[in-house]
């Protein structure tokens, strides 16, 4: 098992010019990442071949695995050109992760920013059936490979442990798995621990992600439905509010949780991701030294 970093993580310094995708895997090396997941928010790697190897250089030389390529996806467009257009940008993205040298990419199945009004139970049914197509497509060609492609309980459609297993037994690959992000499940009102304990078994990777959480009825503060990141409360999908907060500071139980993930077995890759008010690299450092105690002393 190796504890890791999002480039995700440190997306505020990427934008605002202050360090390059290059200069963060350095840093994760220094700050004692053993491996980096990147996720292209801030720099691109479609059409980037000479980025794509500086970044598989940079991790070479300081010592750390390149583990996952995560990006986002929207696998349930209505309009059937669209679709299969998306279908086919996420196969050329495989591509970029077969060239990156990694043998995990997860991809997005819905878009984050769907409305609430359209994430229901019935919608989901309704679009199961083409998110199934689509993940198999996409895992089959990962397969030449040896990628295995995984589904994220991530946004408010496409999460919670049922939703999730329910598309990993359809999809029926043995190359689709699961990233299991321990704090995600609070996005639609899951206990992160039952989520946790109901999907371990599908996971190929973890995401340590912590959230301040409030009842709606008992913080009158602001909150947006959809921008999570810098500190932002933002809503559940039943009203309630998330802050993010660093690793093994905020409300969710990390110390269960990751005993949890521990008596399991698991033994692939932890990444940290870091969305809280702090300063990213004050954040992230901090989580990944919590995360490595509580590790050590469950």
């Amino acid at each position: 098992m190796k504890f890791g970093v999002s480039t995700y993580s440190l997306v505020n310094a990427i934008g605002a010019g202050e360090m390059t995708v290059l200069d963060v895997i350095e840093w994760i090396a220094e700050n004692g990442g053993e491996h980096v997941e990147i996720v292209p928010f801030g720099f691109q790697l479609m059409d980037n071949e000479e980025l794509i190897d500086q970044i598989k250089e940079k991790a070479k030389e300081v010592g750390i695995d390149i583990s996952n390529y995560a990006i986002l996806a929207d696998l349930v467009k209505e309009d059937e050109e669209e679709y299969e257009a998306e279908v086919h940008r996420v196969i050329n993205e495989v591509d970029i992760a077969h060239r990156l040298g990694v043998k995990l990419m997860r991809h997005d199945v819905s878009a984050f920013r769907r409305p609430f009004d359209k994430n229901g139970i019935d919608n989901f049914e309704k679009d199961l059936p083409k998110m199934v197509d689509a993940c198999r497509r996409i895992a089959d060609y990962a397969a030449q490979y040896g990628i295995t492609t995984t589904v994220e309980n991530h946004g408010f459609y496409v999460n919670g442990s049922d939703r999730v297993q329910r598309l990993i037994t359809q999809v029926n690959r043995p190359n689709y798995k699961q990233t299991v992000d321990v704090g995600n499940f609070w996005c639609i009102d899951e206990e992160p621990l039952v989520g946790v304990k109901k999907n371990i078994s599908n996971a190929a990777m973890i995401h340590l992600k912590d959230f301040y959480y409030r009842p709606a009825s008992k913080f009158p503060g602001p909150g947006t439905m959809f921008k999570c990141d810098s500190g932002t409360w933002f809503k559940t999908i039943t009203g309630n509010l998330l802050r993010g907060a660093i690793v093994g500071d905020g409300d969710i139980d990390m110390w269960e949780i990751l005993r949890v993930i521990k008596q399991s077995g698991y033994d692939g890759y932890i990444s940290l991701e870091f969305e809280g008010l702090e300063d990213c690299r004050v954040g992230t450092a901090t989580g990944l030294r919590n995360a490595k105690y509580i590790w050590k002393n469950i």
